[in-house]
């Protein structure tokens, strides 16, 4: 059976160590006595599983979003420079806004 690091990550150490018992690989050696964070990336390297999830954006373009965040961090830096500090306050706010809105996108 194929499984998903999401689905290996919520296991008990128990259901870990069974999985673990049929798997020949000396990444697993010494399974009995694993803990469940050195076993997790033993299981996911002997079943060559990425060991980290992957985040998705849905409804944004991501690198669009980030080329803005961008061009919004060199008006900040202006605006530094030139110590107007209003302009700098409205600025760093809708970077924050920005970046919120694309944090929540992520699923």
């Amino acid at each position: 059976m194929s499984y998903t690091y999401d689905q290996l990550s919520k296991m008990t150490v128990a259901e870990l160590r069974k999985i673990a018992d049929g798997i020949e690989h000396e990444a697993v050696q010494g399974h009995i006595t694993m803990h469940k964070e050195k076993l997790l990336p033993a299981i996911c390297k002997a079943l060559n599983i990425e060991t980290h999830a992957h985040h998705t954006v849905v409804g944004i373009n991501k690198t669009a979003m980030k080329a803005e965040i961008r061009s919004w961090k060199k008006k900040r830096a202006e605006a530094l420079t030139s110590k107007d500090y209003v302009k700098l306050s409205e600025i760093r706010q809708h970077i924050h806004d920005l970046k919120v809105k694309l944090r929540r996108t992520i699923v």
